[in-house]
C-alpha cells in the first residue's frame, strides 16, 4: 500500500450550503492542522439548522451504501474516524459499520460527538430512541465529546446546573465505562455563571483533567465542532490529552470573541477564518489535573 505523506481523517457529518457547522467546520479546521479531510456527508442542507427557517434538507441515508462500498472497493485506510451529527437509528447502524470495517487494523482513533441536545433539552430532531441507539456508537469509540446536556442524556441523569466536581467524575467514569478509552465533557457551567469548564478523563492512567474559561454571551452554531475538530487534530498531530483541550478551548475562545466584536447575525456562526491561523500555535498551559 503507498504510504499516505498527511494523516487522514474520515468525517461523517452533515454538510451545509451556508453556515458555519459540521463538514463547513471540520474541514478547515483539520486541513490547517495539515490533516486530510475526506467526508461522509449524512445529508445536505442549504444552511445549517441553528436559527434558520425554511432550508432545504436532502437526507443522503439511502445514498451512504453505495458511497462507502466504493471506498471498501478502493481500499482505503483512514488515520482516524470522526462522526458528528447522526439524522437517524439508521444512520448509526451505517456510521457502526464504517467504524467496524475500516478500524481493522487497531491503529484507528474514533472520535463520537454524540450530537444529540443542549441546554437541558434534546434538538428537535433527536428521539429517545435514537438517544439508546447513540449509546451503541459510543461503545465503539476511543473518544467521546459530549457536551454536558449530552453527558447528562446518555447517562439517564437529570440535568442540574449545579452539579458537583465528585459527581462529574463519576459521571466521566461510568461514560467511560461504555468503551471510550477518553471523555470530554464541554459546556459545563461553573457557579458564578460567568465561567465555562471543560472536564476530562483518561481511563488508560486513571487522570482527570479541567479547565475553565470566561463565559462568553453569545451563541453561535457550531463551537461544538470547532471544539471536536481541533481535539481529533491535536491527538493526530502527537499532542497529549491537557495539551490537546488547551488548544481546542482557546481556539474556540478566540472564535467567540472575535466573532462577538462584528455585527452580524450570529447564526450564521463563529468567524472561525479569522483566527485560523492560530491553530498550530503553542496553546497557553491552563488545563489542570484535579
Amino acid at each position: 500500500m503507498n504510504e499516505k505523506p498527511i494523516k487522514r481523517v474520515a468525517a461523517i457529518h452533515d454538510l451545509s450550503g451556508f453556515g458555519k457547522a459540521s463538514l463547513n467546520v471540520a474541514i478547515p479546521v483539520l486541513s490547517v492542522m495539515k490533516i486530510q479531510v475526506c467526508a461522509v456527508p449524512t445529508a445536505i442542507l442549504s444552511t445549517h439548522t441553528g436559527g434558520f427557517e425554511g432550508y432545504t434538507f436532502l437526507d443522503l441515508t439511502n445514498y451512504l451504501k453505495e458511497y462507502i462500498d466504493h471506498w471498501k472497493k478502493l481500499d482505503l485506510s483512514f488515520d482516524a474516524i470522526y462522526s458528528g451529527f447522526l439524522g437517524s437509528e439508521k444512520q448509526i447502524d451505517i456510521t457502526i459499520d464504517f467504524i467496524e470495517y475500516f478500524s481493522k487494523n487497531g491503529n484507528t482513533l474514533v472520535v463520537v460527538d454524540p450530537v444529540m441536545g443542549d441546554d437541558g433539552v434534546l434538538y428537535p430532531t433527536i428521539t429517545n430512541e435514537l438517544v439508546q441507539e447513540m449509546k451503541k456508537l459510543v461503545s465503539k469509540s476511543n473518544l467521546i465529546t459530549p457536551n454536558f446536556t449530552e453527558a447528562s442524556f446518555l447517562l439517564g441523569e437529570k440535568f442540574d446546573e449545579n452539579v458537583s466536581e465528585k459527581v462529574l467524575k463519576n459521571w466521566l467514569i461510568r461514560l467511560s465505562d461504555m468503551g471510550p478509552q477518553i471523555v470530554i465533557i464541554t459546556s459545563i457551567p461553573q457557579k458564578n455563571k460567568s465561567r465555562t469548564g471543560v472536564i476530562a478523563y483518561d481511563k488508560s492512567d486513571g487522570r482527570f483533567w479541567k479547565v475553565t474559561n470566561d463565559y462568553i454571551h453569545a451563541l453561535y452554531p457550531g463551537t461544538g465542532d470547532a471544539f471536536t475538530s481541533v481535539i481529533v487534530g491535536s491527538i493526530l498531530n502527537g499532542d497529549s490529552l491537557p495539551i490537546a483541550i488547551d488548544r481546542a478551548t482557546q481556539f474556540v475562545t478566540m472564535c467567540l470573541r472575535a466573532s462577538h466584536g462584528y455585527k452580524y447575525p450570529k447564526r450564521e456562526g463563529i468567524l472561525l477564518e479569522k483566527v485560523l491561523d492560530t491553530l498550530n500555535m503553542s496553546p497557553q498551559l491552563q488545563c489542570k489535573e484535579i
